[in-house]
């Protein structure tokens, strides 16, 4: 079972795909995709980690979630923006090869006997991106959200706070 959660930024996506995942179960998994930048960024990432009470499993994969995920796992994968944004860097910002690459790993999620969370962020909502790789990455964003909502199970948006059932 794949649930999709999209929003925009501080629209509750985090808390709502948490609370599913504990109504799934007393043991979730967390994948955090976001790659450690920098000492300050480590320091907001423990943060996080420390947020979350001890039923939780923390693991941090930068790409490759599938190998993360095992059978009748209850993962919540935070978040699809940062996971891109890895496949971005790593290509020098080929929109194409990011896309292949993300979608590859992502087919891979589809078969596992597991309930994975998947959130990501709707930036194509915001303000228009000034530089051309803010625009090239706001569309590989877009098409990547696009085929993870078509293959979810169940399908919803944040706005406000509010959860909006999009399938």
């Amino acid at each position: 079972m794949i649930f999709y959660i999209t929003g925009g930024e501080r629209s509750g996506k985090s808390s709502y795909a948490q609370n599913l995942a504990l109504s799934l179960s007393n043991t979730p998994k967390y994948i955090a995709t976001s790659r450690i930048w920098d000492d300050d960024h480590r320091k907001r990432v423990d943060r996080h980690i420390a947020d979350r009470d001890e039923r939780w499993t923390s693991v941090e994969e930068e790409k490759i979630l599938s190998k993360m995920i095992t059978p009748k796992d209850v993962v919540v994968i935070d978040c699809v923006t940062l996971w891109l944004t890895n496949f971005f860097v790593d290509t020098k910002n080929d929109i194409e090869k990011s896309l292949e690459l993300a979608k590859t790993e992502f087919n891979k999620l589809l078969p596992l006997d597991a309930t994975i969370i998947i959130i990501s962020n709707e930036i194509g909502m915001g303000v228009h991106a000034q530089t051309e790789i803010g625009r090239k990455f706001t569309e590989l964003q877009g098409w990547m959200n696009q085929h993870i909502a078509k293959h979810a199970d169940k399908a919803t948006m944040m706005v406000s706070g509010i959860p909006l059932t999009l399938k």
